[in-house]
């Protein structure tokens, strides 16, 4: 086994823990957009996830507001025991071409309103769409929503970040559509090697052989303060 093939599979380890850890942060108490297949140029499943922030009131509507300057042709909204839900289509400012089609209106709005209770305090619910075409050369697509409260309390999920660094009160849910990370291609050298790893392999690869040595150091050591009888 060559060493840059043990400093590759160090690399793809030490990637997918720092991966596992971020989409774990990503997960806090705002109201987010995920979607599990969205592609530029094709159809998506958007999923709001909605936390209720509250201890004694529940979340009873959700506003979404789609984007007006790429908008959807399609707009398909999920049915939920306990919501109805109501799409709102509105006249475009300018028409835009989607595809084969130019859309001179389209949904704008979609709202699901509680029939009862609605998400209980301190928990949360998921709210999906089904939409197309996904827009191509676009890094990014913002939903701005409102979430209302049993009580009375609107929250206005709208504020757009600056920059990666800035992080808002109320941030509006924003889905990238950058593309997703993959394994760096390699090539073969004359011995059979791997060459061209990236920088990064190359670190995160050394830095997991590091903690190893010094693991295996640290166990020989213990193991020779053993006495044996």
């Amino acid at each position: 086994m060559s060493k840059k093939f043990v400093l590759r599979a160090a690399a793809i380890s030490a990637a997918s823990a720092l991966i596992f850890v971020g989409a774990a942060n990503s997960a806090s108490a705002h109201v987010t957009v995920s979607s599990p297949d969205a592609k530029p140029g094709g159809y998506a499943k958007l999923v709001f996830r909605v936390p209720t922030e509250s201890d004694t009131a529940g979340t009873t509507k959700l506003v979404v507001s789609l984007p007006k300057d790429h908008p959807f042709a399609h707009v398909g909204a999920q049915v939920k025991d306990g919501w109805k839900v109501v799409k709102t289509t509105e006249k475009l400012p300018t028409p835009v071409k989607v595809g084969d089609v130019t859309l001179t209106e389209a949904i704008t709005t979609v709202t699901w309103t509680a029939a009862a209770a609605g998400v209980p305090p301190n928990d949360f619910d998921e709210f999906a769409l089904s939409v197309g075409r996904i827009p191509e050369g676009v890094a990014s697509l913002t939903f701005p929503a409102v979430q209302t409260y049993s009580d009375g309390e609107v929250v206005k999920w709208e504020q757009i970040a600056k920059n990666d660094a800035d992080k808002p009160e109320h941030p509006a849910p924003t889905l990238k559509l950058t593309t997703a990370l993959t394994p760096v291609a390699a090539t073969t050298n004359d011995d059979g090697d791997e060459a061209g790893a990236d920088p990064l392999a190359r670190i995160l690869g050394g830095a997991g052989l590091l903690l190893g040595l010094v693991g295996l150091g640290l166990g020989l050591r213990a193991g020779r303060g053993k006495v044996t009888p």
